[in-house]
This record gives structure tokens, C-alpha cells and sequence, in this order.
């Protein structure tokens, strides 16, 4: 995945959910990797990924559009 980057994480899946959602609607390709421990689900979290040139852009949306 090093064409990937990361551009928003969160412990909660939904959020992760609602930004791929978000992107996807603005035509970027996002995905969502669950870096949670699978025995205890508190440790670690969900982080979105986008390609790594449409970054910048997915960046804007998320801190423009998206409120939690």
C-alpha cells in the first residue's frame, strides 16, 4: 500500500464508514483498514485510505465537509 495515504482515522467504524462514503460521492476511491486488535476491539483504529494523489484533495473535503 505504498501508493496509499492515510487521511483520516478513528476508533469508531462508522465515522470511518461515513468519510469513505463522503469521498466516494466526491469520485475518490477510498478504503478502510481496521487496524483494531481483534481479541480486546480497544486497542487500535480505523484508518481511511485514499491514493496518494488524490490525497490533497480528499484532505479538503474531509476537514471541509465532514463534521462529527
Amino acid at each position: 500500500m505504498s501508493n496509499w495515504q492515510k487521511i483520516f482515522e478513528s476508533s469508531t467504524p462508522v465515522r470511518a464508514e461515513i468519510v469513505k462514503g463522503v469521498l466516494e460521492e466526491n469520485g475518490i476511491t477510498a478504503v478502510i483498514v481496521n487496524k483494531k486488535d481483534p481479541v480486546y476491539k480497544i486497542h487500535g483504529n480505523i484508518e481511511v485510505m485514499v491514493l496518494t494523489e488524490e490525497a490533497p484533495r480528499a484532505l479538503k473535503i474531509v476537514e471541509n465537509e465532514i463534521s462529527f
